[in-house]
């Protein structure tokens, strides 16, 4: 009967599929598969034949497999291994090289002979490369082949550098990057126009040959892929699909990449439910975006055509149902995000209690506040509220370097202006373009520029916090000390941020914290600075009475939104508000028009904020509630 079960839960899924709570023991038993073969083969006297794969996927699992040799006498003096890919053209010692990456992250700290480690030539001529790939092939076949392949899943769905449009039986061979996977490389590179054009990759066809292919993926940023590699239709448009084709393979996923997948996302598809409030809010909302009909017109027919029968048997009649959900979202609605005061706040998401709140908005780059919740941020501040504004790092790495001299080429035009000496600013701006000709990608500003740089951010987010409504000595720069340190250190440690953001906290003592929840940005740093904040606010609830009185409220920008079932907050904008708001993003002019990381979108800040707005607005409306020309989301962030 479990086995029935599982299947009928499944039913959507082409291939099998593996889930853990967390990366980390999903690589541990990756590993541990690995160590498996290695052992086999050496109890056997043969080779092992392994397929690997770079990027952020498989370090856990080569930090796990370098444990397992230094602490449990793991040998790969048996080994040999193939890799799927290198970008074309790159040097060995470049940073951004797979030799490199092999090198650091797993080859440096075993017994491996590197006679044994095969890795695609980035420094090859051109019209030698298809004799390269050919002999690359060979050497496979000559060992048997792979024993164990692992494999990432790139953004476009590929695998290797197997890009759209890959053939099925494609071999090793030279290709052409998608603009998306080298978007997504631009950080490692220093921009996008760094990132190399082409690469050598191994062919679907010969990860195929595998006699084992084990695909991994881990958190949010993936679930979409994830799914359309396990539930989609078979196309060149996303080549991990073609894995739907083979029977050895399985996709390693933690439960975060996990989350869209039909019986996670949509689970009254596939099977009985035990329905919760959130769950069916979740399906009653979904129900009627489906069929584009607001929530108080769905019928039992819709319920029980779209696999909802359970819900509407158990809970119905789907009326009730359908005013109960509706008047839930409705009463997300509020036009004040403080409370208000001396008001019936039963049926508002925040308190009425006290009149004046003190706010504090976390806002991770200078820009983050007035984008992700510039109208919100307005309405607290013209409602009489303490609002204050911390930015938590100085921003300085999405300076465009022309941006950057364009101030100093000003400072020392205004020195001569009012007959200063400006020979030390004429001797830093010589500097500076001596060191800009020779940087490289990627490379660490000098301590001048990003000062500079930081400066340039500082200002603008003085201007949109003005423009909101605060008063200066309510604007905080904290300049977090992991943002520059996390350039030139691999072992990072947070505890001065930590203390940091705590003293911030203590000073203030805030009633409201906003954070940003929007863990997608390409940069990572929204996460980073979120789990800063909320270390140092776990501390303080040991010993801060205040903290017991607190919410936290998180907010998402220019990325994506919350989906309608999670907000818990809907404060709506009206259009003088969405022009304001407007006004205050665009005083963040060195990112008009095009930012140094725009990640995968080609729209400017503001666009995508006003779009991201509006279609939260038009979902509202969609629902059956009242058409606003804008709504800010947020969700209430839960303690254990």
């Amino acid at each position: 009967m479990m086995l029935l079960n599982l299947l009928e839960e499944t039913r959507y899924e082409k291939v099998p599929v593996k889930i853990y709570n967390t990366d980390s023991e999903a690589s541990l038993d990756v590993a541990k598969r690995i160590a498996t073969i290695i052992k086999q083969k050496q109890a056997e006297d043969k080779t092992a034949v392994l397929g690997l794969a770079t990027g952020v996927s498989p370090i856990k699992v080569y930090k796990e497999l370098i444990r397992l040799h230094k602490e449990e006498g793991l040998s790969f003096k048996n080994v040999v291994t193939f890799n799927l890919d290198e970008y074309y053209p790159i040097q060995p010692n470049s940073a951004q090289s797979y030799v490199r990456f092999m090198k650091e992250q797993l080859f440096d700290h075993i017994d491996i002979d590197m006679a044994n480690v095969n890795i695609p030539d980035g420094t090859l001529a051109e019209q030698d490369i298809a004799a390269f790939c050919m002999a690359y092939e060979q050497k496979i076949n000559s060992y048997g082949g792979i024993d164990v392949q692992i494999l990432g899943i790139g953004r476009t769905g590929h695998i290797g550098f197997n890009e759209p449009g890959s053939a099925p039986n494609s071999g090793t061979r030279l290709v052409t990057l998608n603009d998306l996977t080298r978007r997504d490389a631009s950080k490692d590179f220093g921009g996008k126009e760094n990132v190399p054009t082409k690469a050598i990759t191994m062919g679907v066809g010969t990860i195929f040959k595998a006699r084992e292919i084990i695909l991994m993926a881990w958190n949010g940023k993936k679930a979409s892929i994830i799914k359309k590699a396990i539930e989609g239709v078979i196309s060149p448009d996303i080549p991990a699909t073609y894995l739907q084709n083979s029977d050895n393979v399985e996709f390693v996923i933690d439960r975060d990449a996990s989350v869209e997948l039909t019986r996670f996302n949509t689970p009254w598809l596939v099977k009985d439910c035990v329905w919760d409030d959130m769950l069916i809010k979740k399906a009653v909302t979904w129900l009627a975006k489906t069929l584009n009909k607001p929530i108080l017109k769905l019928t039992e027919s819709d319920y029980n055509n779209n696999g909802m029968a359970q819900l509407a048997t158990q809970f119905g009649p789907v009326y009730n149902i359908n005013i109960s959900i509706f008047n839930n979202i409705q009463h997300t609605i509020t036009g004040w995000p403080g409370g208000k005061f001396n008001a019936d706040d039963s049926q508002r998401p925040e308190r009425a209690n006290p009149q004046v709140k003190r706010s504090i908005v976390f806002s991770p780059h200078p820009d983050d506040d007035v984008i992700s919740m510039g109208g919100t941020f307005i309405r607290l501040a013209d409602q009489g509220h303490e609002v204050h504004v911390a930015y938590q790092t100085s921003g300085n790495t999405a300076v465009w370097d022309d941006e950057m001299l364009r101030y100093v080429e000003f400072a020392m035009d205004f020195a001569r202006s009012q007959s200063q000496d400006a020979t030390y600013l004429e001797g830093l701006y010589k500097s500076m373009t001596a060191f800009l000709k020779t940087k490289a990608p990627n490379q660490s500003d000098t301590e001048a520029i990003r000062t500079v740089k930081g400066l340039i951010r500082k200002g603008e987010a003085i201007a949109g916090a003005r423009l909101a409504g605060l008063k200066d000595q309510r604007i905080h720069f904290m300049d977090l000390p992991f943002y520059d340190r996390s350039k030139t250190e691999k072992n990072v440690s947070f505890e001065d941020d930590i203390q940091q953001t705590m003293q911030l906290l203590q000073e203030i003592k805030p009633h409201q914290i906003f954070a940003a929840g929007d863990f997608a940005d390409p940069h990572g740093t929204h996460k980073v600075c979120f789990e800063i904040m909320l270390e140092a606010f776990n501390r303080l609830r040991q010993i801060e009475h205040w903290t017991k009185d607190c919410w936290i409220w998180l907010y998402r920008g220019a990325w994506h939104e919350f989906e309608i079932h999670e907000i818990e907050m809907a404060v709506p904008l009206s259009p003088q508000e969405v022009l304001r708001k407007r006004l205050a993003i665009f005083k963040h002019q060195s990112q008009k028009d095009i930012p140094v990381f725009p990640g995968d979108d080609a729209r400017e800040f503001w666009v995508r904020a006003e779009d991201r707005t509006q279609e939260t607005a038009r979902l509202y409306n969609q629902l059956g509630l009242a058409e606003y020309e804008a709504i800010e989301a947020f969700v209430r962030w839960k303690f254990d």
